[in-house]
Order: C-alpha cells, then sequence, then structure tokens
C-alpha cells in the first residue's frame, strides 16, 4: 500500500513537471518570442514599402532620405546631407524618420 502510494506521487510530480515546461515555454513565447516577431514583420513591411523621398533611419542611426532603391542589388541611396549620397543594404533601414522622436 505504502509503495503504491509512493508511485503515484512520483507519477504526479513528473506530470506536473512537464506541465510546468510547457506553461514556460507558452509564457516564453507571449511575451518573448511573439512581439519580436510581430516586430520583424513590421520592419520587413516598412523595407518593402519604401519609396524614393521616404525619410529614414539606418541601423547605423543615419537619417536621411532615399533617393534611390535598386530592387537588383536590394541596396538603398540614402541622401544624409545636401549631395553625400550613401548606398546602404536594404535590411539595414529600419525606421520611418518622420515617426522618431527629436530632442531639442
Amino acid at each position: 500500500m505504502f509503495l503504491a502510494a509512493q508511485a503515484a506521487a512520483q507519477g504526479g510530480s513528473g506530470m506536473g513537471m512537464l506541465f510546468m515546461m510547457v506553461a514556460i515555454f507558452v509564457i516564453m513565447w507571449l511575451f518573448m518570442i511573439r512581439p519580436q516577431q510581430k516586430k520583424q514583420k513590421e520592419i520587413r513591411n516598412f523595407q518593402n514599402s519604401l519609396t524614393e523621398g521616404s525619410k529614414v533611419v539606418t541601423g547605423g542611426g543615419v537619417y536621411g532620405t532615399v533617393k534611390h532603391i535598386d530592387i537588383e542589388k536590394n541596396t538603398v541611396d540614402v541622401e544624409i546631407a545636401r549631395g553625400v549620397v550613401i548606398t546602404v543594404a536594404k535590411a539595414y533601414v529600419f525606421a520611418d524618420a518622420t515617426s522618431q522622436p527629436t530632442k531639442a
């Protein structure tokens, strides 16, 4: 009788441990993985909707205006100052500069 009760208690704790592992994974997915996937999707949609004249921020924190988009090379020419144009990989254009807060 004692052995049967002990075996049942051990089996229950194994099931509880499995439940806790699943619960931890679900919580991590809800609070960490899912929001990051949504953010990456927003960035991809922004990169695909770039047009000439858009004000952008690059991955290095450089603000500028899109002058040309080369779809074949997957690059963007960004004017960072009057007459100064740099070529940036399209994957490193992250944000719309008009929606970025500015310091005064």
